[in-house]
């Protein structure tokens, strides 16, 4: 079963991806895009200053009759990026994310290295299949009863 973030990163994979602050939010979509996310995390060199997703892009570009093009990623990213430890549960994480109202969370091991990131449609399958097993193992406990 997969309880934990860390497993489910073994699971999912780990691939980071990411763009720089004064890149253009168009090379940030075009990279979601090719990437298959809705998210990268900004990064200045090695470290994380913010985290941009497809919703900002709809909210602070489109909406604001911006330009993608000549937008930088810095303008409208989220710069309080939230994380969570990879051994805590993906129980916590969807709480999390529930509490927090996000859909991305980066994944950092308790020295703080970035191990990944998960999506909350990363978390709610892990939870649907391990109810499934779990169903399972129910089912085949009443049978052998």
């Amino acid at each position: 079963m997969m309880s934990t973030i860390r497993q489910l990163l073994r699971s999912k994979g780990d691939q980071i991806w990411s763009i720089g602050p004064r890149d253009s939010v168009y090379d940030a979509i075009a990279l979601m895009a090719e990437k298959g996310v809705g998210a990268l995390l900004v990064r200045d060199g090695e470290r994380v200053v913010g985290i941009v997703s497809e919703r900002d892009y709809a909210r602070r570009v489109i909406l604001r009759g911006r330009r993608s093009s000549d937008t930088l990623v810095e303008a409208i990213m989220t710069a309080e990026v939230v994380d969570i430890d990879a051994d805590r549960s993906v129980a916590d994480g969807l709480a999390l994310m529930t509490d927090r109202r996000i859909r991305h969370l980066p994944v950092r091991d308790a020295g703080g290295e970035l191990l990944g990131v998960v999506s909350i449609g990363d978390l709610v399958k892990a939870v649907i299949e391990e109810q499934r097993m779990l169903i399972e193992q129910l089912e085949q406990y009443i049978k052998s009863g």
